[in-house]
Order: structure tokens, then C-alpha cells, then sequence
């Protein structure tokens, strides 16, 4: 049972085992916020969709991530941690408030321009009406709060901005949704010039085994300006030294000391890289096999949490088909 404190919602789409990036910018931040608010966690299979041609491998990916969660802190017993599809009243709410959302709203959002360049065999509707299953997801809940980094806002302001459109119709009826802003760290894939991503294949998993991790580790580009072992080091331009912040951070000014005078060279850099990974990621990785290992578990807290979830959404559906005149009084 929840208690009056600020709620939280959060959604992840499901690209399977999470790499290094997703959990220093947003799972470590899920984690933290448990202890001051209520939190609500969905893994957002149908956002998925918008781009997903393919959905043999939705249910894998799904299940994968859901054990990372877990086995990074995420804590069923303090948080609702679900599958957005599971609860299907989202689906009524996201066409209810597309009948109060004006189409040139959703035409001037970046992101809906950016993949429809990326996808232009593929701009479907939902792609369009992506940010109003983005507010039905939150306002479904009656989520106050929205842990983002700064170049989310504009998405939070348009769910905000539908909000207040539905409410100038039919009264008040959802909290306004504030964000909540966190450190999202950008972290680069292993290529150096790209964020880390599953889809460009750069980066480093959080369940990948230590002989694994450290051969990915050792693809990493390093310095581009270094042709030579004996060539001073530049660690300011080095991926490999800001991932050393991370997971290495108490040695960070003897690499960089070492690194600008030429005593240390890219490979060495790399190994003690993979070491820190692995020492800092094996807690979690021992916590990921247990919970891997109790048969049913994971599906055992993904059907609690739509309960759970669903349990809130009736009211909220009931209460928003009240105000729209679509239930007797």
C-alpha cells in the first residue's frame, strides 16, 4: 500500500539486457529514488512497437530487463514494476485524450521528425501519437512526478500541455506532471563517437561475463591522437578515461598522471578499465543469476505489479469517463 508521498513514473522501452549506459543513467536513478517516493517502473512494449518491425524477440526482452531491474535494486515490495501492455486500460486512456490533443501538437515534436527520417518506410500513427500514450502512461497513475534529464523536458511539457488541455474540457481530474530533474550521465559507446546503444552495437552489458566485458573492453577506441605508445596521452578526449570516473574512480588521477607522461599505455588503460567493470558489476551479476535461477519469479512480479497498477488505472478510467460524460452520473 502506497503512502502520501510524491509519485513517481518511469518507463523504459524493452531492448533487452541492459548495457553499462543504461544503468549509470537512468536504472542507478530508479534505484535512489525509492527511498523518498512512490515509485512506478514500466517496461513500454507498446511504445516499442512505433519502431519494432520485428517481435520475436519482444518477450525475451522483456523478461531481460526486468531481471536487471531486479537484480539492481529496483524492489518489487517498495515499487510497482510492470508491463505496459499488462494493463490495458492505457490503451483507452491514449485514445480518449488523442480526441483533446490538436494533430499539429504531435507534428512539431523533434523526436517524431528525427525517426521518421530514420524509419521513412515505416511513419505510422503511432509514431505520431507516440507522446499521448507517453502522458496516458503517467497520468494514468496520477504521477506527480517524472525523473528526466534536461533534453526531456520538451516531452514532459507537451504531456503537461495535454493535461491542461483535457482539464480546460472537463475539469480537473490528473496532477500536472513536474519534472524531476536527475544526472543522466551521457555515456559513449565503445566507438567513442556515438551514446552507447544495443542498436549500434557498442556496448558494454551489465550480465556480460567478465571474459566477455573484458574483450569488448579492449575494442574500445581510445585516444585518437595517440598513434604511438610513447606518444603523451590526451585523457580528456579518451572515452576509456571517462569510464574510468565510473567504475575506477579512486585511481582516475594516477591514469591520468600516467597516461599524459607516456607511462601508461592504451591496452594497460583498457585492462585496469575491464578490471574496475567487472569488480564493481560482480555484486550485481551475483544478484542477476539467483534471481534468474528461481523459476517463475520474474513473471511472479510483473503480474503482482499490473495488478497492482491496474488497480489504480480502473479508478483513474472511471473517473476520466465520468468527467467526459461517457458513464451515467
Amino acid at each position: 500500500m502506497f503512502c502520501m508521498k510524491g509519485r513517481v513514473f518511469s518507463g523504459a522501452r524493452p531492448t533487452g539486457r541492459q548495457h553499462i549506459g543504461n544503468y549509470l543513467g537512468a536504472i542507478q536513478n530508479y534505484v535512489k529514488l525509492q527511498d523518498d517516493y512512490d515509485c512506478i517502473y514500466c517496461i513500454v512494449d507498446i511504445h516499442a512497437l512505433t519502431t519494432l518491425e520485428e517481435t520475436s524477440v519482444l518477450q525475451d526482452n522483456i523478461r531481460e530487463m526486468m531481471l536487471d531491474w531486479l537484480a539492481a535494486g529496483l524492489d518489487p515490495a517498495r515499487s510497482i514494476l510492470f508491463v505496459q501492455s499488462h494493463v490495458p486500460e492505457v490503451m483507452e486512456l491514449h485514445t480518449l485524450l488523442s480526441m483533446v490533443t490538436p494533430l499539429s501538437w504531435l507534428l512539431r515534436v523533434a523526436t517524431f521528425k528525427e525517426k521518421a527520417k530514420q524509419q521513412p518506410q515505416n511513419v505510422n500513427y503511432g509514431l505520431v501519437g507516440y507522446p499521448v500514450l507517453m502522458t496516458a502512461d503517467i497520468v494514468l497513475y496520477k504521477a506527480d512526478t517524472v525523473p528526466v534529464g534536461e533534453d526531456q523536458l520538451p516531452h514532459l511539457e507537451l504531456a503537461r500541455e495535454i493535461v491542461r488541455r483535457f482539464h480546460t474540457f472537463f475539469g480537473a481530474t490528473f496532477p500536472e506532471p513536474n519534472a524531476k530533474l536527475t544526472d543522466f550521465p551521457l555515456v559513449m559507446g565503445l566507438d567513442g563517437a556515438r551514446k552507447m546503444s544495443k542498436s549500434l552495437d557498442n556496448q558494454i552489458e551489465l550480465a556480460a561475463s567478465p571474459k566477455d566485458t573484458a574483450k569488448r573492453v579492449m575494442t574500445a577506441v581510445t585516444d585518437p591522437a595517440r598513434r604511438y605508445r610513447t606518444d603523451p596521452g590526451h585523457p580528456t578526449i579518451c572515452n576509456v578515461f571517462t569510464l574510468h570516473h565510473f567504475f575506477n574512480d579512486g585511481l582516475v588521477s594516477q591514469i591520468e598522471r600516467e597516461c599524459m607522461a607516456a607511462d601508461r599505455g592504451c591496452v594497460a588503460c583498457k585492462q585496469q578499465l575491464a578490471q574496475g567493470i567487472n569488480g564493481s558489476l560482480q555484486p550485481f551479476r551475483d544478484r542477476r543469476a539467483e534471481i534468474a535461477a528461481r523459476r517463475g519469479y520474474v513473471e511472479e512480479v510483473m503480474a503482482d505489479g499490473a495488478r497492482r497498477a491496474r488497480a489504480i488505472a480502473v479508478e483513474t478510467l472511471k473517473e476520466v469517463k465520468y468527467k467526459m460524460r461517457l458513464l451515467p452520473r
